[in-house]
C-alpha cells in the first residue's frame, strides 16, 4: 500500500490518503496523481508512506525514481516532499535520512 500525508503550510495534516494498492511486490504511484490531490487539496507539502511485503524496507531503485519524480513535481508547484518512508517487518527506511532525497 501507498499512503501520502498531505500536509497545510503548518505541517499539519490535512489528510491521509490510501493512493495505491499493489501486489506482493509492486505498487503504482504516479508523480501526476500524488500532486493533483495535493493541489486539489490545497497542501503545501507531503510524506509519501509505503510497506515492503517482503520484509526488508531498503528502497528499492523504482522507489527512489518515483521519490524524485514528485519532488521535482512538486518544486515547480510549491509542494514540498518531506519524505518518503517505508516500512518493513525489519524496521523502516526514510529516503531523506539515507541522502537519496
Amino acid at each position: 500500500r501507498v499512503r501520502v500525508l498531505f500536509l497545510n503550510a503548518k505541517n499539519m495534516l490535512i489528510r491521509d490518503e490510501l493512493m495505491s494498492e499493489g501486489s506482493t511486490s509492486e505498487a503504482a504511484i504516479y508523480a501526476r496523481e500524488v500532486i493533483k490531490r495535493a493541489l486539489d487539496l490545497s497542501a503545501s507539502s507531503l510524506i509519501l508512506v509505503h510497506n515492503h511485503p517482503s520484509g526488508d524496507p531498503s528502497p528499492s531503485k523504482q522507489d527512489i525514481a518515483v521519490t524524485r519524480d514528485i519532488v521535482e513535481a512538486g518544486k515547480r508547484l510549491g509542494i514540498q516532499v518531506h519524505d518518503h518512508v517505508i516500512i518493513g517487518a525489519r524496521g523502516h527506511a526514510s529516503l531523506r535520512s539515507l541522502g537519496l532525497i
